[in-house]
Protein backbone atom coordinates (compact mmCIF):
# COMPACT_ATOMS: atom_id res chain seq x y z
CA UNK A 1 0.00 0.00 0.00
CA UNK A 2 1.35 3.24 -1.09
CA UNK A 3 -1.34 5.73 0.64
CA UNK A 4 0.70 9.40 -0.59
CA UNK A 5 2.54 9.33 -3.71
CA UNK A 6 4.75 12.69 -4.18
CA UNK A 7 6.10 13.63 -7.59
CA UNK A 8 7.58 16.62 -9.47
CA UNK A 9 7.46 17.50 -12.96
CA UNK A 10 11.00 16.44 -14.73
CA UNK A 11 11.62 20.28 -15.58
CA UNK A 12 12.26 20.78 -12.12
CA UNK A 13 14.60 17.61 -11.81
CA UNK A 14 16.81 17.20 -14.79
CA UNK A 15 20.76 18.30 -14.98
CA UNK A 16 20.70 20.31 -17.84
CA UNK A 17 24.21 18.90 -18.95
CA UNK A 18 25.31 20.53 -15.81
CA UNK A 19 25.55 23.96 -17.19
CA UNK A 20 24.05 26.61 -14.99
CA UNK A 21 22.56 29.09 -17.45
CA UNK A 22 20.24 25.78 -18.82
CA UNK A 23 18.21 26.51 -15.55
CA UNK A 24 16.07 28.43 -17.35
CA UNK A 25 15.80 26.77 -20.41
CA UNK A 26 11.76 25.38 -19.64
CA UNK A 27 10.98 29.10 -19.86
CA UNK A 28 11.11 29.25 -23.02
CA UNK A 29 8.06 29.11 -25.45
CA UNK A 30 7.69 25.81 -27.55
CA UNK A 31 7.50 27.21 -30.50
CA UNK A 32 11.33 28.53 -30.07
CA UNK A 33 13.12 25.56 -29.16
CA UNK A 34 12.86 22.53 -31.35
CA UNK A 35 11.81 19.11 -29.50
CA UNK A 36 15.45 17.89 -30.31
CA UNK A 37 17.09 20.71 -28.80
CA UNK A 38 15.34 21.13 -26.19
CA UNK A 39 15.52 17.26 -24.52
CA UNK A 40 19.37 16.91 -25.76
CA UNK A 41 19.91 20.04 -23.79
CA UNK A 42 17.70 19.17 -20.92
CA UNK A 43 19.72 16.20 -20.08
CA UNK A 44 19.13 12.92 -19.06
CA UNK A 45 16.86 11.85 -16.26
CA UNK A 46 17.63 10.87 -13.21
CA UNK A 47 16.46 6.90 -13.25
CA UNK A 48 14.68 5.47 -11.16
CA UNK A 49 15.58 3.16 -8.51
CA UNK A 50 14.67 -0.53 -8.68
CA UNK A 51 11.38 0.08 -7.39
CA UNK A 52 10.64 2.94 -9.32
CA UNK A 53 11.19 5.60 -6.73
CA UNK A 54 12.68 8.70 -7.40
CA UNK A 55 16.64 8.66 -6.59
CA UNK A 56 17.14 12.38 -6.92
CA UNK A 57 14.05 14.96 -6.40
CA UNK A 58 13.45 18.45 -5.51
CA UNK A 59 14.27 19.45 -1.67
CA UNK A 60 10.43 20.78 -1.18
CA UNK A 61 9.24 16.96 -1.70
CA UNK A 62 12.15 16.00 0.12
CA UNK A 63 10.87 17.84 2.95
CA UNK A 64 7.50 17.06 2.40
CA UNK A 65 8.67 13.88 2.05
CA UNK A 66 10.23 13.82 5.94
CA UNK A 67 6.96 15.36 7.02
CA UNK A 68 5.08 12.51 6.05
CA UNK A 69 7.89 9.91 7.61
CA UNK A 70 7.18 11.09 11.49
CA UNK A 71 4.03 10.15 11.55
CA UNK A 72 3.43 7.05 8.71
CA UNK A 73 6.17 3.83 7.81
CA UNK A 74 8.05 4.47 4.63
CA UNK A 75 5.73 1.72 2.78
CA UNK A 76 3.05 4.90 3.02
CA UNK A 77 5.57 7.19 1.30
CA UNK A 78 6.60 7.32 -1.64
CA UNK A 79 8.75 10.16 -4.28
CA UNK A 80 7.56 8.59 -7.08
CA UNK A 81 9.90 8.85 -10.67
CA UNK A 82 7.42 10.74 -12.91
CA UNK A 83 8.29 7.67 -15.11
CA UNK A 84 6.55 4.87 -12.73
CA UNK A 85 3.54 6.26 -11.67
CA UNK A 86 1.43 3.30 -12.36
CA UNK A 87 3.54 1.23 -10.02
CA UNK A 88 2.37 2.85 -6.89
CA UNK A 89 -0.83 4.96 -7.45
CA UNK A 90 -3.41 2.06 -6.95
CA UNK A 91 -6.92 1.28 -5.20
CA UNK A 92 -5.79 2.00 -1.84
CA UNK A 93 -4.06 5.58 -2.81
CA UNK A 94 -4.79 8.57 -0.79
CA UNK A 95 -2.57 11.60 -1.80
CA UNK A 96 -1.22 12.51 -5.10
CA UNK A 97 0.64 15.49 -4.20
CA UNK A 98 2.80 17.79 -6.68
CA UNK A 99 5.52 20.26 -6.35
CA UNK A 100 5.11 22.96 -9.03
CA UNK A 101 7.08 25.83 -9.65
CA UNK A 102 5.62 28.01 -12.99
CA UNK A 103 2.68 25.62 -13.76
CA UNK A 104 0.67 28.67 -15.98
CA UNK A 105 4.30 29.85 -17.73
CA UNK A 106 3.45 33.01 -15.61
CA UNK A 107 6.92 33.35 -13.99
CA UNK A 108 8.60 36.49 -14.72
CA UNK A 109 11.09 34.77 -16.94
CA UNK A 110 8.48 32.87 -19.22
CA UNK A 111 6.83 35.91 -19.43
CA UNK A 112 10.09 38.08 -20.64
CA UNK A 113 10.15 35.63 -23.31
CA UNK A 114 6.73 35.42 -24.15
CA UNK A 115 6.78 39.76 -24.92
CA UNK A 116 9.66 38.57 -27.01
CA UNK A 117 8.22 35.45 -28.68
CA UNK A 118 4.27 35.38 -28.32
CA UNK A 119 2.98 32.60 -26.35
CA UNK A 120 0.62 30.69 -28.89
CA UNK A 121 2.01 27.15 -27.73
CA UNK A 122 2.89 28.02 -24.26
CA UNK A 123 6.35 27.37 -22.64
CA UNK A 124 8.03 24.26 -22.13
CA UNK A 125 7.82 24.41 -18.76
CA UNK A 126 3.65 24.49 -19.01
CA UNK A 127 4.04 21.54 -21.43
CA UNK A 128 6.00 19.24 -18.96
CA UNK A 129 3.40 20.38 -16.06
CA UNK A 130 0.49 19.19 -18.43
CA UNK A 131 2.29 16.19 -19.42
CA UNK A 132 2.49 15.02 -15.71
CA UNK A 133 -0.81 16.21 -14.54
CA UNK A 134 -2.13 13.80 -17.89
CA UNK A 135 0.30 10.83 -16.35
CA UNK A 136 -1.38 11.20 -12.77
CA UNK A 137 -4.64 11.37 -14.18
CA UNK A 138 -4.46 8.41 -16.17
CA UNK A 139 -3.12 6.27 -13.19
CA UNK A 140 -5.41 7.57 -10.85
CA UNK A 141 -8.65 6.29 -13.01
CA UNK A 142 -10.98 4.55 -11.28
CA UNK A 143 -9.69 4.95 -7.72
CA UNK A 144 -10.22 7.20 -5.07
CA UNK A 145 -6.85 9.58 -4.45
CA UNK A 146 -7.05 12.97 -4.34
CA UNK A 147 -5.06 15.22 -6.44
CA UNK A 148 -3.51 17.89 -4.49
CA UNK A 149 -0.72 20.82 -5.77
CA UNK A 150 1.70 22.77 -4.14
CA UNK A 151 4.79 24.89 -4.45
CA UNK A 152 5.78 28.59 -4.89
CA UNK A 153 3.67 28.02 -8.43
CA UNK A 154 -0.12 27.70 -6.93
CA UNK A 155 -0.28 31.63 -6.84
CA UNK A 156 -0.39 31.08 -10.82
CA UNK A 157 -3.43 28.67 -10.29
CA UNK A 158 -5.20 31.55 -8.10
CA UNK A 159 -4.88 33.75 -10.99
CA UNK A 160 -6.83 30.84 -13.21
CA UNK A 161 -8.34 28.83 -10.86
CA UNK A 162 -10.72 27.80 -13.37
CA UNK A 163 -7.46 25.65 -14.38
CA UNK A 164 -7.99 23.33 -11.25
CA UNK A 165 -10.96 22.27 -12.80
CA UNK A 166 -9.69 21.62 -16.60
CA UNK A 167 -6.67 19.50 -15.04
CA UNK A 168 -9.18 17.35 -12.75
CA UNK A 169 -7.19 18.42 -9.59
CA UNK A 170 -8.77 18.07 -6.47
CA UNK A 171 -6.90 20.95 -4.31
CA UNK A 172 -4.08 23.57 -4.57
CA UNK A 173 -2.44 24.08 -1.06
CA UNK A 174 -0.59 27.94 -0.57
CA UNK A 175 2.19 28.55 1.97
CA UNK A 176 4.31 26.55 3.84
CA UNK A 177 2.84 23.21 5.43
CA UNK A 178 5.69 20.38 6.87
CA UNK A 179 4.12 20.90 10.35
CA UNK A 180 0.48 20.60 9.50
CA UNK A 181 0.75 18.14 6.45
CA UNK A 182 0.24 15.08 8.10
CA UNK A 183 -3.11 16.85 8.87
CA UNK A 184 -4.14 17.91 6.01
CA UNK A 185 -3.98 14.64 4.04
CA UNK A 186 -6.15 13.27 6.31
CA UNK A 187 -8.42 15.16 6.54
CA UNK A 188 -8.61 15.67 2.57
CA UNK A 189 -8.93 11.96 2.25
CA UNK A 190 -11.77 12.26 4.30
CA UNK A 191 -13.99 14.93 3.04
CA UNK A 192 -13.86 16.59 6.49
CA UNK A 193 -11.71 20.12 6.67
CA UNK A 194 -10.98 21.33 9.98
CA UNK A 195 -11.67 25.08 9.35
CA UNK A 196 -9.53 25.99 12.82
CA UNK A 197 -6.96 24.58 11.10
CA UNK A 198 -7.48 25.72 7.41
CA UNK A 199 -8.53 28.18 5.17
CA UNK A 200 -10.55 26.85 2.26
CA UNK A 201 -9.15 30.17 0.17
CA UNK A 202 -5.90 31.98 -0.76
CA UNK A 203 -3.92 34.70 -0.09
CA UNK A 204 -3.64 37.49 -2.93
CA UNK A 205 -1.13 40.70 -2.78
CA UNK A 206 -2.54 43.75 -4.89
CA UNK A 207 0.06 45.94 -7.14
CA UNK A 208 0.39 47.68 -3.64
CA UNK A 209 1.47 44.69 -1.74
CA UNK A 210 -1.87 44.63 0.74
CA UNK A 211 -2.74 41.34 1.55
CA UNK A 212 -6.53 40.12 1.29
CA UNK A 213 -8.26 36.72 1.39
CA UNK A 214 -10.03 35.12 -1.22
CA UNK A 215 -12.26 31.85 -0.17
CA UNK A 216 -12.39 29.28 -2.56
CA UNK A 217 -13.28 25.55 -2.10
CA UNK A 218 -10.56 24.33 -4.12
CA UNK A 219 -7.59 26.30 -2.44
CA UNK A 220 -6.45 25.50 0.97
CA UNK A 221 -3.97 27.60 2.99
CA UNK A 222 -3.24 27.60 6.87
CA UNK A 223 -5.62 29.70 9.06
CA UNK A 224 -4.21 32.38 10.40
CA UNK A 225 -4.77 31.05 14.30
CA UNK A 226 -2.22 28.51 13.79
CA UNK A 227 0.48 30.81 12.09
CA UNK A 228 1.40 31.84 8.72
CA UNK A 229 4.96 30.09 8.73
CA UNK A 230 5.98 26.72 10.29
CA UNK A 231 8.01 26.96 13.54
CA UNK A 232 11.86 26.10 12.81
CA UNK A 233 11.65 24.04 16.03
CA UNK A 234 8.60 21.80 13.26
CA UNK A 235 10.67 21.99 10.02
CA UNK A 236 12.29 18.00 9.65
CA UNK A 237 15.82 17.18 8.12
CA UNK A 238 14.79 15.81 4.74
CA UNK A 239 15.87 11.80 4.83
CA UNK A 240 16.62 11.82 0.96
CA UNK A 241 18.71 13.38 -1.48
CA UNK A 242 17.79 16.27 -2.83
CA UNK A 243 18.02 18.05 -6.70
CA UNK A 244 21.93 19.53 -7.13
CA UNK A 245 22.80 18.78 -3.26
CA UNK A 246 20.12 21.63 -2.20
CA UNK A 247 19.74 22.20 1.38
CA UNK A 248 18.14 25.42 3.15
CA UNK A 249 20.18 27.44 5.81
CA UNK A 250 17.11 29.78 6.18
CA UNK A 251 13.83 31.01 5.56
CA UNK A 252 12.73 34.48 4.49
CA UNK A 253 14.62 37.80 3.81
CA UNK A 254 13.99 40.60 5.43
CA UNK A 255 15.00 43.00 2.93
CA UNK A 256 11.54 44.71 1.96
CA UNK A 257 11.79 45.37 -1.69
CA UNK A 258 8.06 46.18 -2.72
CA UNK A 259 8.11 43.45 -5.37
CA UNK A 260 8.68 40.17 -3.46
CA UNK A 261 6.68 38.25 -1.67
CA UNK A 262 9.40 36.28 0.19
CA UNK A 263 9.95 39.53 2.46
CA UNK A 264 6.49 38.69 3.85
CA UNK A 265 7.78 35.55 5.48
CA UNK A 266 9.59 35.36 8.84
CA UNK A 267 13.47 34.77 9.37
CA UNK A 268 14.26 31.80 10.96
CA UNK A 269 17.94 30.37 10.61
CA UNK A 270 18.54 27.00 10.93
CA UNK A 271 21.70 25.19 12.94
CA UNK A 272 24.94 24.35 11.73
CA UNK A 273 24.31 21.27 12.23
CA UNK A 274 21.17 20.85 11.28
CA UNK A 275 22.64 22.20 7.93
CA UNK A 276 24.79 19.61 8.21
CA UNK A 277 22.82 16.33 8.34
CA UNK A 278 20.70 17.46 5.58
CA UNK A 279 24.62 17.85 3.45
CA UNK A 280 25.25 14.55 4.89
CA UNK A 281 22.19 12.43 3.47
CA UNK A 282 23.07 14.43 -0.21
CA UNK A 283 26.67 13.08 0.61
CA UNK A 284 26.04 10.08 1.35
CA UNK A 285 22.70 8.85 -0.74
CA UNK A 286 23.02 10.96 -3.65
CA UNK A 287 26.77 10.70 -4.21
CA UNK A 288 27.12 14.85 -4.27
CA UNK A 289 30.86 16.21 -4.05
CA UNK A 290 28.79 20.00 -3.69
CA UNK A 291 26.52 21.91 -1.63
CA UNK A 292 24.07 23.94 -2.75
CA UNK A 293 22.44 26.63 -0.21
CA UNK A 294 18.91 27.82 -0.56
CA UNK A 295 18.67 30.95 1.01
CA UNK A 296 16.71 34.67 -0.40
CA UNK A 297 19.96 36.42 1.13
CA UNK A 298 23.01 34.84 1.55
CA UNK A 299 24.87 37.73 3.22
CA UNK A 300 21.47 37.88 5.48
CA UNK A 301 22.52 34.72 7.72
CA UNK A 302 22.21 35.78 10.71
CA UNK A 303 22.49 39.26 10.80
CA UNK A 304 22.46 41.50 13.71
CA UNK A 305 20.84 44.85 13.25
CA UNK A 306 18.85 47.46 10.88
CA UNK A 307 21.27 48.03 8.65
CA UNK A 308 21.56 44.85 7.30
CA UNK A 309 25.35 44.12 8.10
CA UNK A 310 26.23 40.90 7.08
CA UNK A 311 27.64 38.74 10.30
CA UNK A 312 30.82 38.03 9.20
CA UNK A 313 31.39 35.80 12.38
CA UNK A 314 28.18 33.67 11.26
CA UNK A 315 29.33 33.26 7.57
CA UNK A 316 32.74 31.96 7.94
CA UNK A 317 31.88 29.11 10.71
CA UNK A 318 28.82 28.60 8.43
CA UNK A 319 31.19 28.10 5.31
CA UNK A 320 33.90 26.36 7.97
CA UNK A 321 31.03 23.97 8.48
CA UNK A 322 30.20 23.04 4.95
CA UNK A 323 33.82 22.78 3.85
CA UNK A 324 34.59 20.47 6.48
CA UNK A 325 32.04 18.19 5.65
CA UNK A 326 33.38 14.54 4.14
CA UNK A 327 32.80 14.35 0.62
CA UNK A 328 31.80 18.22 0.08
CA UNK A 329 34.26 19.90 -2.43
CA UNK A 330 32.42 22.87 -3.46
CA UNK A 331 29.50 24.96 -1.94
CA UNK A 332 27.41 28.04 -3.13
CA UNK A 333 24.39 29.73 -1.84
CA UNK A 334 21.44 29.84 -4.44
CA UNK A 335 20.94 33.90 -3.82
CA UNK A 336 22.28 36.86 -2.40
CA UNK A 337 22.43 40.98 -2.27
CA UNK A 338 25.32 42.74 -3.99
CA UNK A 339 25.93 45.58 -1.91
CA UNK A 340 27.72 43.77 1.08
CA UNK A 341 30.35 42.40 -1.24
CA UNK A 342 30.72 45.73 -2.07
CA UNK A 343 31.26 46.80 1.45
CA UNK A 344 33.17 44.05 2.62
CA UNK A 345 35.62 42.49 0.05
CA UNK A 346 37.77 41.80 2.82
CA UNK A 347 35.04 39.57 3.89
CA UNK A 348 34.58 38.14 0.02
CA UNK A 349 37.58 36.71 0.34
CA UNK A 350 38.20 34.99 3.49
CA UNK A 351 34.31 33.63 2.51
CA UNK A 352 36.31 32.27 -0.91
CA UNK A 353 39.23 30.84 0.69
CA UNK A 354 37.24 28.88 3.14
CA UNK A 355 34.69 27.33 -0.32
CA UNK A 356 38.08 27.17 -2.24
CA UNK A 357 37.24 29.37 -5.15
CA UNK A 358 39.49 29.65 -8.05
CA UNK A 359 39.77 29.91 -11.87
CA UNK A 360 38.54 26.41 -11.89
CA UNK A 361 35.92 26.60 -9.38
CA UNK A 362 33.81 29.78 -9.23
CA UNK A 363 31.03 30.37 -7.42
CA UNK A 364 27.96 31.09 -8.62
CA UNK A 365 25.06 33.08 -7.06
CA UNK A 366 21.65 34.90 -8.12
CA UNK A 367 21.83 38.26 -7.41
CA UNK A 368 18.74 40.33 -8.21
CA UNK A 369 20.41 43.78 -9.25
CA UNK A 370 16.54 45.03 -10.68
CA UNK A 371 17.35 48.03 -12.40
CA UNK A 372 20.51 50.50 -12.70
CA UNK A 373 18.36 53.73 -11.81
CA UNK A 374 19.01 55.15 -8.51
CA UNK A 375 15.06 56.15 -8.44
CA UNK A 376 13.82 52.74 -9.13
CA UNK A 377 16.37 51.18 -6.43
CA UNK A 378 15.58 53.83 -3.64
CA UNK A 379 11.49 53.96 -4.25
CA UNK A 380 11.38 49.61 -4.86
CA UNK A 381 13.92 48.32 -2.66
CA UNK A 382 15.55 50.75 -0.52
CA UNK A 383 17.18 47.85 1.44
CA UNK A 384 18.70 46.39 -0.96
CA UNK A 385 21.88 48.71 -0.71
CA UNK A 386 22.06 48.64 2.62
CA UNK A 387 24.32 48.82 4.65
CA UNK A 388 25.62 51.60 1.84
CA UNK A 389 23.13 54.61 0.87
CA UNK A 390 22.55 55.46 -2.78
CA UNK A 391 24.36 59.28 -3.11
CA UNK A 392 26.95 59.66 -0.54
CA UNK A 393 28.17 55.77 -1.10
CA UNK A 394 27.94 56.32 -4.52
CA UNK A 395 25.21 55.42 -6.85
CA UNK A 396 23.19 52.42 -7.57
CA UNK A 397 25.12 51.56 -10.64
CA UNK A 398 28.23 51.85 -9.27
CA UNK A 399 27.61 49.96 -5.97
CA UNK A 400 27.04 47.63 -8.61
CA UNK A 401 30.01 47.68 -10.27
CA UNK A 402 32.37 47.63 -7.39
CA UNK A 403 30.26 44.47 -5.87
CA UNK A 404 30.90 42.75 -9.22
CA UNK A 405 34.70 43.65 -9.49
CA UNK A 406 35.00 42.59 -5.88
CA UNK A 407 32.76 38.91 -6.52
CA UNK A 408 34.59 38.51 -9.47
CA UNK A 409 38.32 39.18 -8.12
CA UNK A 410 38.13 36.17 -5.30
CA UNK A 411 35.97 33.96 -8.33
CA UNK A 412 32.61 34.60 -7.64
CA UNK A 413 30.31 34.62 -10.70
CA UNK A 414 27.03 36.73 -10.04
CA UNK A 415 23.74 36.04 -12.28
CA UNK A 416 21.98 39.20 -12.40
CA UNK A 417 17.94 39.60 -12.86
CA UNK A 418 16.80 42.92 -13.60
CA UNK A 419 13.40 44.02 -14.32
CA UNK A 420 11.41 45.34 -16.81
CA UNK A 421 8.24 47.28 -16.53
CA UNK A 422 8.30 48.33 -12.80
CA UNK A 423 5.85 50.90 -11.41
CA UNK A 424 7.48 54.29 -12.21
CA UNK A 425 9.41 52.95 -14.58
CA UNK A 426 10.92 56.27 -16.83
CA UNK A 427 13.06 55.84 -20.26
CA UNK A 428 15.94 57.05 -18.39
CA UNK A 429 15.67 54.33 -15.73
CA UNK A 430 15.98 51.51 -18.54
CA UNK A 431 18.82 53.66 -20.22
CA UNK A 432 20.59 53.36 -16.85
CA UNK A 433 20.39 49.57 -16.55
CA UNK A 434 21.78 49.93 -20.07
CA UNK A 435 24.57 51.89 -19.34
CA UNK A 436 25.23 49.14 -16.09
CA UNK A 437 25.49 45.81 -18.35
CA UNK A 438 27.69 47.92 -21.09
CA UNK A 439 29.79 49.11 -18.51
CA UNK A 440 30.46 45.53 -16.44
CA UNK A 441 30.65 44.32 -20.00
CA UNK A 442 33.69 45.98 -21.21
CA UNK A 443 35.21 45.99 -17.56
CA UNK A 444 38.33 43.97 -16.28
CA UNK A 445 39.70 43.22 -12.92
CA UNK A 446 42.85 41.32 -12.42
CA UNK A 447 43.46 41.23 -16.46
CA UNK A 448 40.22 39.18 -16.50
CA UNK A 449 36.76 40.42 -18.15
CA UNK A 450 34.20 40.44 -15.72
CA UNK A 451 32.07 37.00 -15.09
CA UNK A 452 28.29 37.73 -14.94
CA UNK A 453 25.40 37.12 -16.58
CA UNK A 454 21.80 39.16 -16.85
CA UNK A 455 18.82 38.22 -17.35
CA UNK A 456 15.94 40.40 -17.86
CA UNK A 457 12.90 39.52 -16.19
CA UNK A 458 9.10 41.14 -17.20
CA UNK A 459 7.05 42.99 -14.12
CA UNK A 460 3.68 42.17 -15.53
CA UNK A 461 0.09 43.83 -13.74
CA UNK A 462 -1.84 41.12 -12.34
CA UNK A 463 -4.58 42.27 -15.49
CA UNK A 464 -2.58 41.72 -18.22
CA UNK A 465 -1.71 38.11 -16.65
CA UNK A 466 -4.92 37.01 -16.39
CA UNK A 467 -5.80 38.42 -20.38
CA UNK A 468 -2.51 36.44 -21.38
CA UNK A 469 -2.12 39.38 -23.81
CA UNK A 470 1.84 39.15 -24.18
CA UNK A 471 3.34 40.57 -27.64
CA UNK A 472 6.81 43.17 -28.36
CA UNK A 473 3.43 45.94 -28.25
CA UNK A 474 3.57 45.48 -24.42
CA UNK A 475 7.67 46.45 -24.31
CA UNK A 476 8.76 50.50 -24.88
CA UNK A 477 11.96 51.30 -26.68
CA UNK A 478 13.75 52.07 -23.71
CA UNK A 479 12.96 48.35 -22.27
CA UNK A 480 13.82 46.73 -25.77
CA UNK A 481 17.31 48.65 -25.06
CA UNK A 482 17.50 46.61 -21.86
CA UNK A 483 16.45 43.27 -23.18
CA UNK A 484 18.77 43.72 -26.22
CA UNK A 485 22.12 44.74 -23.76
CA UNK A 486 21.44 41.33 -21.91
CA UNK A 487 21.51 39.22 -24.47
CA UNK A 488 23.91 41.06 -26.46
CA UNK A 489 26.03 39.84 -23.54
CA UNK A 490 24.44 36.66 -22.75
CA UNK A 491 25.46 35.35 -25.78
CA UNK A 492 29.62 36.77 -25.13
CA UNK A 493 29.50 34.67 -21.79
CA UNK A 494 28.09 31.58 -24.16
CA UNK A 495 30.64 31.86 -26.44
CA UNK A 496 33.10 32.19 -23.65
CA UNK A 497 32.41 30.37 -21.10
CA UNK A 498 30.29 27.05 -22.41
CA UNK A 499 33.38 24.55 -23.88
CA UNK A 500 35.24 25.55 -20.75
CA UNK A 501 32.51 24.48 -18.61
CA UNK A 502 30.51 22.06 -19.79
CA UNK A 503 30.36 18.48 -18.84
CA UNK A 504 30.67 15.24 -20.27
CA UNK A 505 32.68 13.37 -22.83
CA UNK A 506 33.95 15.22 -25.39
CA UNK A 507 31.70 14.75 -28.17
CA UNK A 508 28.64 15.57 -25.31
CA UNK A 509 31.44 19.24 -24.41
CA UNK A 510 31.25 20.25 -27.98
CA UNK A 511 28.21 19.80 -28.53
CA UNK A 512 26.61 21.46 -25.84
CA UNK A 513 28.93 23.86 -26.22
CA UNK A 514 28.05 24.63 -29.89
CA UNK A 515 24.23 24.83 -29.77
CA UNK A 516 24.57 26.91 -26.20
CA UNK A 517 26.57 29.30 -28.39
CA UNK A 518 24.61 29.17 -31.41
CA UNK A 519 21.29 29.74 -29.39
CA UNK A 520 22.65 32.41 -27.77
CA UNK A 521 23.57 34.53 -31.01
CA UNK A 522 20.09 33.12 -32.56
CA UNK A 523 18.35 34.70 -29.63
CA UNK A 524 20.70 38.09 -29.88
CA UNK A 525 20.15 38.47 -33.39
CA UNK A 526 16.03 37.85 -33.04
CA UNK A 527 15.94 40.49 -30.03
CA UNK A 528 18.03 42.80 -32.54
CA UNK A 529 15.41 42.52 -34.91
CA UNK A 530 12.76 43.34 -32.28
CA UNK A 531 14.58 46.03 -30.80
CA UNK A 532 15.27 47.78 -34.16
CA UNK A 533 11.34 47.37 -35.30
CA UNK A 534 11.00 48.91 -31.79
CA UNK A 535 12.87 52.28 -32.74
CA UNK A 536 15.57 51.59 -30.77
CA UNK A 537 19.19 52.92 -32.14
CA UNK A 538 21.53 49.63 -31.75
CA UNK A 539 24.68 51.87 -32.15
CA UNK A 540 22.95 53.81 -28.54
CA UNK A 541 22.28 50.29 -27.20
CA UNK A 542 25.80 48.74 -27.57
CA UNK A 543 27.88 51.82 -25.93
CA UNK A 544 25.52 53.62 -24.19
CA UNK A 545 27.49 54.13 -20.55
CA UNK A 546 30.85 52.83 -21.95
CA UNK A 547 32.62 56.05 -22.15
CA UNK A 548 31.53 56.88 -18.11
CA UNK A 549 33.58 53.41 -17.24
CA UNK A 550 36.97 54.85 -16.55
CA UNK A 551 35.03 57.09 -13.56
CA UNK A 552 35.67 54.17 -11.28
CA UNK A 553 34.11 53.72 -7.97
CA UNK A 554 37.45 53.96 -5.85
CA UNK A 555 35.47 56.31 -3.34
CA UNK A 556 32.84 53.50 -2.18
CA UNK A 557 33.86 52.99 1.49
CA UNK A 558 34.86 49.79 2.98
CA UNK A 559 32.40 49.80 6.27
CA UNK A 560 33.73 48.51 9.20
CA UNK A 561 31.91 46.38 11.64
Amino acid sequence: MTKYVLVSDSSLTANYRQFPLLEFLPSAPVQAVPNSVYYFLKGKSYKPDRDGRSTVTTYALRKLEAALLQRYPRKDVVVAHEDQLSKFIRGDTEIIAVNTMDPLGLGPLTMSYFALMGADKGAWVTKEWHRLIEKINIARKGTNAKLVVGGPGVWELTIHPEELESANIDYAFQGESEDILCDLFEQISAGNIDKNMFFEGYTTIDDDFHRSYVSNPKFLSRNRSIGTSVPLEKIPLIQGPAHSGMVEIMRGCGIGCDFCEVTLRPLRYYSYDSIRKEIEVNVKMGGYDNAWLHTDEFFGFRHTNARFEPNEEALLELATTVMSISGIKHMNPTHARISPATAYPEMIEKLSIIMRAGPSNWIGVQVGVETGSDSLAKKHMPNKTLPLHIGPDGSWNEIVWTGTRNLNKYFWRPAFTIQSGQKDETPEDNWDTVALINKMGNSYIDGRPFEFTVTPMQNVPLGLIKSKGFSTDMLTESQLAMYYASYRHLYKIAVRNARREGKGNLGVKVGTSFIIALGGWAMMKFVERIAKKGGVDLEKAKTYGISSTTSRIESITQFNK
